[in-house]
């Protein structure tokens, strides 16, 4: 999983925004919300939503971490 999202969830956090709020709001969907907490691939859509929501950038909310089998041949 070369893309985490560790950090968006804290920033939930700080925000005191939760699950339930992002889900309640339609904010994003919630197989979005999904796959974001199980570090699976979603569209720019739902990281443009997310960095409106938290006044970010994307970085701020998601990290490139190589996944060492994809490199060794």
């Amino acid at each position: 999983m070369p893309i985490i999202y560790d950090k968006l969830f804290k920033l939930l956090e700080n925000h005191k925004i939760t699950s339930y709020t992002i889900r309640k709001n339609n904010i994003i969907s919630q197989s979005t919300l999904t796959k974001l907490k199980h570090n699976k691939q979603v569209n720019t859509g739902a990281i443009e939503t997310l960095c409106k929501l938290l006044d970010c950038q994307p970085g701020d909310i998601m990290e490139y971490v190589p996944d060492e089998l994809t490199w060794r041949h």
